[in-house]
């Protein structure tokens, strides 16, 4: 292929990424969908603008490797330790039984005893994308519902890697699966070996000479050598790239440059994968689907709803609420990204055939439109079965002390925090919520009254004793949950004062017309008290400024307002 060649295929990739990928954004859906679709229309079963699909297809691979390492990042081996059993008890068996539950389904269905093991590992998969970004979104990831669904999704990364070692193996030589599998384990734990303990005494003395000659090429450079190096040699012991990313990522977990090396990381892992999701889209043939459509939907509503009950049933073995074990179940019933990366290495193998992977990779992206509905159909059903009796029972999501005539403060933040003082020091009881579990931990250490609870689920707000409180007091930095916080006090008790801490002027008419009793809004505050500041050193008298303070102040802030929006 010519050079002019190479640069038409790398600009009609970017032109259908810059195209169609923001159109998904504004309509609220995952950009996977959207790179999706970008590589269905330029592939080779619809407009066939691509000519050299597999150069495509190589580099594309490199998105995997990067979000593996990028996973490891986040990870940690402290971090490991601390969510422990959910990781290692609740992932472990969800992968365990959904797999075997799947495998054996295939199995039955007359498909291959290798086909049924890789089946059933791919589908037992969920998408990390598409659910994280589902839980940031909605403010949901420090919940015991998100943790849980953390949890999880973080041992399913974690069991990609020992996946794609097996489908390796599986393609690549005869014998038992005993036998792979035995491979498998002992390759995998000398090469891991190996690695840790020159990462361990190599990567951090590195580092620090790179950092200290304060290079940001040179840096850049480093990380990407440790990834691509520790991939490398992982392939030369027969081992996926994949694994050793993601010990990369652990490995410079636990040192001081793991902010700078994500930032620095992050905008190539963001390219590569969405290339790799368009070699994905390339390889969809629609055609294919729309004649195997009622086989593709029945398989999807299946495996959702199987996925459902088998994780909703694990999580109360773990004695979560039968409200939260549900919604981790709907949450999780969807394929995963890594699905689309077992079973393209299958095909490519001949483990799996290529109408078959057609099918997979079809039934794993519908599975992943759907997870939005899923996601609201599981908080439906959670609330549905948290009554004010069950909570009375000890079902909510945290314990809260038998107080009377106390304040509730939601959000505990630095103002938050500020309201708590001032209550105490005049000797009145007040109750806060807190989603930080670090500043919950730490402001507990300080004997201050404040729980880790979600104040944007009413239940909480009722647990943590709303309905007997004298006063609310929202210092929450999100306007959307602050809107949806007051209206469900003010709709379910009408007589509770309410206070809350604004933006501006436009959130602070907001507020008062869904149910706010004063509103303090940062914006005057602020300016007030910089105003103060600024007459002080100029001399003027203490009573003058208090007055014209209190003028600002007493006509709640309308005509201050005034001035900064410049209406």
């Amino acid at each position: 292929m010519h050079h002019s060649e190479y640069l038409l295929d790398v600009l009609i990739f970017l032109i259908a990424a810059v195209v169609i990928v923001p159109t998904f954004h504004r309509l609220k859906s995952s950009p996977i969908l959207g790179y999706l679709t970008a590589g269905i229309i330029i592939g080779p079963h619809a407009l066939s603008l691509i000519g050299d699909t597999n150069a495509a297809r190589g580099l594309a691979e490199m998105g995997v490797i990067f979000l593996l390492f990028m996973i490891g990042l986040e990870l940690s081996i402290s971090r490991l330790r601390s969510l422990g059993s959910k990781v290692f008890g609740l992932g472990t068996l969800q992968v365990l039984i959904t797999g075997l539950v799947i495998g054996a389904v295939a199995k039955l269905a007359g498909l291959g005893f290798e086909a049924a093991v890789i089946i059933g590992g791919g589908l037992a998969l969920s998408s990390t994308a598409f659910v994280l970004q589902l839980l940031e979104e909605r403010g949901e990831r420090a919940t015991r519902f998100g943790l849980a669904t953390f949890s999880i999704l973080l041992l399913q990364d974690i069991a990609v890697v020992p996946l794609l070692i097996l489908v390796d193996l599986l393609g690549a030589q005869g014998g038992s699966f005993l036998q792979v599998f035995g491979l498998a384990a002992i390759k995998g734990i000398a090469a891991i070996s190996a690695v840790i303990i020159l990462g361990k005494y190599l990567l951090r003395p590195i580092y620090r000479t790179i950092a200290s000659m304060h290079s940001v090429e040179l840096f850049v450079a480093t990380t990407l050598l440790v990834v691509l190096g520790m991939g490398w040699l992982m392939s030369q012991a027969g081992l996926s790239m994949e694994l050793g990313a993601l010990l990369a990522g652990l490995l410079l977990a636990e040192t001081e440059y793991r902010h700078q090396i994500e930032a620095d990381i992050r905008p190539f892992r963001g390219i590569f994968l969405g290339l790799f999701f368009m070699t994905i889209g390339m390889a969809i043939d629609v055609g294919f689907i729309v004649g195997n459509l009622w086989l593709i939907l029945g398989i999807v509503i299946g495996l959702m709803l199987g996925k459902t009950l088998i994780i909703t049933a694990i999580c109360r073995v773990f004695a979560m609420s039968v409200g939260t074990s549900l919604r981790v179940g709907f949450a999780l019933s969807q394929g995963g990204e890594f699905g689309f990366v077992l079973f393209g290495a299958a095909m490519v193998l001949g483990l799996i055939s290529a109408d078959l992977a057609q099918i997979l990779l079809a039934v794993i992206t519908l599975s992943m439109i759907a997870t939005p509905f899923m996601f609201g159909t599981g908080k439906y059903f959670s609330n549905a079965l948290r009554k004010p009796v069950d909570l009375a029972k000890g079902n909510a999501e945290t314990d809260f002390p038998d107080l009377n005539n106390h304040v509730l403060i939601a959000g505990f933040g630095r103002v938050g925090q500020t309201v708590a003082k001032v209550l105490s020091d005049a000797g009145v009881a007040y109750v806060a919520l807190d989603l930080d579990q670090a500043r919950v931990a730490k402001c507990r250490k300080l004997g201050m009254s404040v729980y880790y609870g979600d104040a944007d689920q009413i239940h909480v707000l009722e647990a943590a004793g709303a309905g007997k409180s004298v006063m609310a007091v929202i210092t929450l930095d999100k306007p959307k949950v602050t809107r949806r916080v007051v209206a469900a006090l003010h709709n379910a008790f009408a007589d509770l004062p309410i206070l809350v801490r604004a933006r501006d002027r436009k959130h602070t008419a907001t507020l008062e017309r869904i149910g706010a009793t004063a509103v303090v809004s940062e914006a005057a505050e602020s300016s007030l008290q910089l105003g103060s500041l600024a007459l002080k050193s100029m001399d003027v008298s203490e009573d003058e400024i208090l007055g014209i303070i209190q003028e600002y102040r007493e006509d709640d802030y309308a005509r201050l307002n005034h001035i900064i929006s410049g209406d």
